[in-house]
């Protein structure tokens, strides 16, 4: 009988890891500059096909949700990955590179605002989300609205989203805006999914966490992304 429920154990991490068999990011908040103008945030793990950690730095300019200029790093890095590490020391080895642009836009990492939404792991995501900010008394209703492109699986389809936001004030008042690029296409995601939601530290900018789900040849990984608005 022990035999049996080692074997059925086996199987079933057989299974599990076929299933996925790609790599999930870690996602990192790592702070808005002293005026709340621009964000840093970045992503970790190790590669599936190779056990080799990945690290990849972003600076939004949260007005524009837009990159910053040279504010985009993506690195590899070769040394060996033994059990037990998680890969963040890649983020700390890209962050030391990336130095010249957190000291220009003057990034703060312990200033990384207030969260006022997050999808709990385990969690069934949806598209529409509705939730209050008792803070500051603003309800927020928030639609994730995606489209998937092509036929089959995998590397053939393509996807893209967009997000619209109405904010109502206690007073009733209500203001909306549209956030992403609906028109641009991403080969090889799947789909999308708020994963967090957080106000810059001046109240005056909102950030959405997207996880997104893409397939390369080694399965699907879990990468993300963020859409900004700024008021």
């Amino acid at each position: 009988m022990h035999k049996r429920a080692l074997l059925a154990a086996f199987l079933l991490t057989l299974a599990c890891s076929g299933a996925f068999a790609g790599d999930v990011a870690v996602f990192e908040n790592l702070g808005f500059s002293d005026d709340s103008r621009y964000l840093l945030f970045g992503q970790y793990g190790i590669l599936s096909d190779e056990t080799r950690a990945y690290a990849e730095l972003y600076a939004v300019d949260v007005a524009k949700n837009s990159y910053l200029s040279g504010g985009v790093l993506k690195k590899v890095y070769s040394d060996e990955i033994f059990p037990g590490q998680d890969g963040s020391g890649a983020l700390y080895m890209a962050l030391r590179e990336f130095s010249p642009i957190v000291s220009k836009y003057k990034f703060n990492h312990l200033a990384t605002g207030r969260m006022v939404y997050l999808l709990l792991n385990g969690a069934e995501p949806q598209d529409r989300l509705e939730f209050r900010d008792f803070q500051r008394g603003d309800s927020f209703s928030v639609d994730l609205i995606q489209h998937r492109y092509g036929e089959g699986e995998g590397t053939n389809l393509s996807s893209s989203f967009h997000i619209s936001v109405m904010i109502t004030d206690a007073a009733g008042k209500s203001r909306t805006y549209q956030v992403g690029h609906p028109d641009f296409k991403r080969k090889g995601v799947l789909e999308y999914r708020i994963k967090e939601v957080f106000f810059s530290p001046d109240e005056k900018g909102l950030v959405f966490v997207v996880e997104r789900d893409e397939v390369d040849g080694n399965g699907n990984n879990i990468r993300y992304m963020v859409e900004t608005l700024r008021w």
